[in-house]
């Protein structure tokens, strides 16, 4: 059995796994939630599974940004210079590999949740996201090509914890608290960062390396140039709705103290 084969099927297992462990988190959240928040078993149906489904959503997401971060800042696989191996076709590590097969895992099991409970978990544009993510991973797993790439995709899965966390304040009444704001300063500040400027070096990256992008078989080279440019345009709209969110909360206590003040 080749190494590439053998590769392969190991994340093939680890992503079969992973749709097990997935359901494994899901309840655990459930338990967690219903022992330690006086208000889960208050909540209705609709309410508990999104709440469960945002809990193995943060587990992913800090799985994905903890293991890109590593990857790509700590250690010296993708460095310039570091191996002989140029850093878009051929650089890869086991961990790419496991965290890959992981994150198709999660974005499956997730993706049949939102079709089933559709539209109340997410609308058409989870699905895109999804779809797409799925694509993307699966095309570099099976191909050991644009693990770099991948990886700074996935790394901007950090921004989802504070999307939760906001979600799970809201539902709690918590609307008006301070940690509601501070969560939102740092949503904003965090998609800025790791889904619009990271981007822009994502595209400035690939200009520079574009003679490295060129050997890529024909599917592989065409979806770099493709897909990133739709998650881009995507994080931007997102984002768009994130600042009027911001600025009608830092708005209201403006309201609040001129209304009194009258």
């Amino acid at each position: 059995m080749s190494a590439a084969v053998s590769d392969h099927l190991t994340a093939l297992f680890l992503f079969s796994f992973d749709l097990f462990r997935n359901s494994s988190v899901y309840d655990i959240t459930r338990e967690v939630s219903s022992r330690w928040f006086k208000g889960y078993d208050g909540l209705n149906e609709m309410h508990k599974v999104e709440w469960n489904n945002r809990g193995f959503s943060t587990f992913h997401a800090l799985v994905a940004a903890a293991v890109s971060f590593y990857l790509l800042v700590i250690s010296d696989i993708f460095s310039e210079g570091a191996h002989n191996t140029i850093i878009i076709t051929h650089r890869k590590s086991w961990l790419s590999d496991a965290m890959f097969g992981v994150s198709l895992g999660y974005f499956l099991t997730d993706l049949v949740m939102i079709l089933w409970y559709f539209p109340a978990l997410g609308g058409k544009e989870y699905l895109l996201h999804h779809g797409l993510s799925m694509y993307a991973i699966s095309l570099a797993l099976l191909s050991g090509k644009g693990h770099f790439y991948i990886l700074m995709v996935l790394f901007t899965e950090a921004t989802t914890p504070f999307v939760n966390l906001r979600w799970y304040l809201d539902l709690a009444g918590r609307k008006g608290s301070k940690l509601y704001l501070y969560n939102g300063l740092a949503l904003f500040v965090g998609w800025l960062f790791a889904r619009i400027i990271l981007f822009v070096y994502f595209f400035a990256h690939m200009y520079l390396h574009f003679d490295q992008l060129r050997t890529v078989f024909p599917i592989g080279f065409y979806s770099i140039l493709t897909v990133p440019p739709v998650f881009s345009l995507m994080n931007l709209l997102w984002f768009w709705k994130i600042c009027k969110g911001m600025v009608k909360t830092l708005c209201k206590p403006k309201q609040s103290a001129s209304v009194k003040t009258d």
